[in-house]
């Protein structure tokens, strides 16, 4: 039996090969970042903020596409339920032409995808009862009437990327996630989460005079330095806005706003 022998240059061949092969295959590092509150009525709460994937540039688009309210289906009529169909946001339809209150009581609710935070866990909170879907009768989707409750049904159906802590007993799931390298080596981090930061607490209220943020979920953007430091703005102010020149979602006149998280740190 002939047997092959492998000369030097198989050998590095092979092993690049399977470098390449683990690289492209190796998960993304999370990205951990650490704040403190300021010019909220709970000034000095300290934030933790994790990100396990940015969005893709499809996402991007989708949000985009629901702020502007592109390719959005109407909403079915109400009280009109189709036999063997499904109503809006996937829950079934009302039995034999009976919509209305029985069939939003039976919809199934949406699993959570919003970890609480390692150091305080607590599932019997009220909080995290109503961050499970829909207090008090909110289990099915509303009609996407305006721009603002596009973008948070969208958000409602994306994958979780990311999770943001604070004092309160449960995490706020961040559903985008976007990432520009700025000039001088700095980023620009854009995130949106799924709830409005703040919902359950009152340690939120702005304490400076600048456009509230009446949204029910919460836009975020942080700019960082070459090293990892910097501040960022959004969360309960400002409003959204698109950057063409981007083509993503941003917080709009990010200048002039008030800094809401100070002395962040990137951890990774």
């Amino acid at each position: 039996m002939r047997v092959a022998v492998l000369k030097p240059w198989h050998v590095l061949a092979v092993g690049l090969f399977g470098a390449i092969a683990i690289g492209a295959q190796a998960p993304p590092a999370s990205v951990r970042l650490t704040a403190t509150t300021q010019n909220v009525s709970g000034a000095g709460e300290a934030i933790k903020i994790t990100i396990s994937n940015w969005s893709t540039d499809m996402q991007k688009d989708e949000m985009i596409a629901a702020w502007t309210r592109t390719n959005v289906a109407p909403a079915p009529a109400e009280g009109r339920g189709t036999r063997g169909g499904r109503g809006a946001g996937g829950g079934r339809g009302g039995r034999g032409g009976r919509g209305g209150p029985e069939a939003v009581a039976g919809a199934d609710a949406p699993a959570p995808d919003i970890p609480p935070d390692p150091d305080a866990v607590d599932p019997d909170s009220p909080a995290f009862r109503f961050g499970r879907g829909g207090a008090r009768g909110g289990g099915g989707d509303a009609p996407a009437a305006t721009p603002e409750a596009s973008l948070a049904a969208a958000l409602k159906k994306a994958p979780s990327l990311g999770t943001l802590w604070t004092s309160e007993t449960v995490g706020y799931s961040v559903k985008f996630a976007y990432r520009e390298t700025l000039q001088g080596g700095g980023e620009r981090i854009t995130l949106l989460t799924e709830r409005r930061v703040g919902t359950w607490s009152n340690l939120w209220t702005p304490t400076v005079n600048a456009p509230a943020m009446d949204y029910p979920f919460s836009i975020i953007e942080f700019r960082l330095n070459a090293a990892g430091a910097g501040e960022g703005r959004g969360a309960v102010v400002g409003k959204v806005a698109i950057d063409s020149q981007a083509k993503t979602i941003a917080l709009d006149s990010y200048n002039t706003l008030p800094v809401i998280f100070k002395g962040v740190k990137r951890q990774g």
